[in-house]
């Protein structure tokens, strides 16, 4: 990830992002190996105001995986939490 430039990168190839997906993307990037919850989740990306909004972390997980993983249904880069939130894996 080219965060100056705002460009995702897999296996060499340019992947686009929304600017949500980009934003969680980089939250997590920024935070690797931590294991953050869905309040923080929602607190830094998506604002203060957002905090009920609990299933905004899983479909963008969701639609990030789909995108960065190598098989989003065995995921190695962005790991569930169960009852906690998400840790983006070294």
């Amino acid at each position: 990830m080219d965060l100056a430039a705002r460009l995702v990168y897999k296996s060499g190839e340019e992947i686009k992002l929304t600017s949500t997906e980009y934003e969680l993307l980089k939250y997590f990037i920024k935070n690797t190996n931590k294991v953050l919850t869905n309040r923080q989740i929602l607190k830094e990306v998506w604002g203060p105001g957002s905090v009920e909004q609990a299933q905004y972390p899983r479909v963008y997980v969701r639609y990030l995986r789909s995108k960065i993983e190598i098989d989003p249904n065995k995921p190695e880069l962005i790991l569930t939490e169960p009852g906690v939130g998400y840790r983006l894996k070294k």
